[in-house]
């Protein structure tokens, strides 16, 4: 089988929670993506205490009907618990090469800043755990709330770690949030080295200019994120991972706005790759 050169493009299943896993891959495959990203969270479409009935019925089911699932999004953080050791493990079996684990506490106060080496130890250990299954993490440089991080904090921590294994799920909204003036050309040059998942989200300033702003999501195009330079740098890089869709500015027309993001992205991907 020839590798591809071009990213798997696909959507976020807890979008589409309401159709259940049997159904899923007719609707991803009508809606036109490669694949999907499989929710394996509590409220996702696989349970996690409940995969050892539910995960590989899905995977079977998804994958059988010509659907690929390149990644899997889990709220794991601790590779001693069951539900790691059982969800990894039986993924593994499908040959899901690749997952997002849970958010750590990285940043935003001394006391934080004092338990770096706790969250280093925990994602060492959760990435020994996925080179047993042969699932590579990428760790997502989420910034909301107190569970945050930049894609700095989180390359201060997964350095020192085998880059085979664990690496950076690239959320270019919050890169760009990061990074602010300067856009997301700084934290993108720092992942890129271990990209292996890519996360794709707008974002308009919400509030007045020269007061406190809150980043409220929108459509893909209609915010603020430079994507045109985004799409050509991943194509420069040969990008070829998965990339996810979490469609998650509360559209009012949810297939629609599916649609809309989708129909961006394969714009993109064209003007980048060729």
């Amino acid at each position: 089988m020839r590798a591809r050169v071009t990213p798997v493009v696909c959507l976020y299943s807890k979008v589409l929670i309401k159709v259940g896993y049997i159904d899923l891959p007719m609707i991803i495959q009508a809606l036109g993506f490669d694949g999907v990203d499989l929710s394996v969270e509590p409220d996702g479409h696989v349970i996690p205490e409940k995969a050892p009935n539910q995960l590989m019925p899905a995977l079977e089911g998804i994958t059988g009907r010509g659907v690929d699932v390149p990644m899997i999004t889990t709220t794991l953080t601790k590779a001693q618990d069951k539900d790691s050791q059982e969800v990894l493990g039986l993924a593994t079996y499908i040959g899901v090469p690749f997952f997002r684990p849970g958010h750590w506490k990285c940043t935003g106060s001394v006391q934080i800043e004092m338990q770096l080496p706790y969250v280093q130890r925990e994602i060492a250990m959760l990435s020994q755990l996925g080179r047993y299954t042969k699932m590579a993490m990428g760790v997502q440089n989420y910034m909301d709330g107190a569970e945050g991080a930049s894609v700095t904090d989180i390359n201060r921590v997964i350095r020192p770690l085998d880059a085979h294994w664990v690496g950076f799920d690239f959320d270019i909204a919050y890169a760009t949030r990061e990074g602010g003036a300067a856009g997301f050309e700084g934290p993108l040059a720092i992942a890129l080295p271990r990209l292996n998942m890519v996360t794709l989200r707008d974002f308009k300033w919400d509030g007045p200019e020269s007061g406190p702003r809150t980043a409220k999501p929108c459509p893909l195009g209609d915010g603020v994120v430079d994507f045109p330079r985004f799409f050509a740098a991943l194509a420069k890089a040969r990008f070829a991972g998965p990339i996810t869709l979490p469609v998650d500015h509360s559209p009012t027309g949810e297939v629609e706005a599916i649609k809309h993001d989708l129909a961006f992205v394969r714009k993109q991907m064209k003007a980048a790759w060729g």
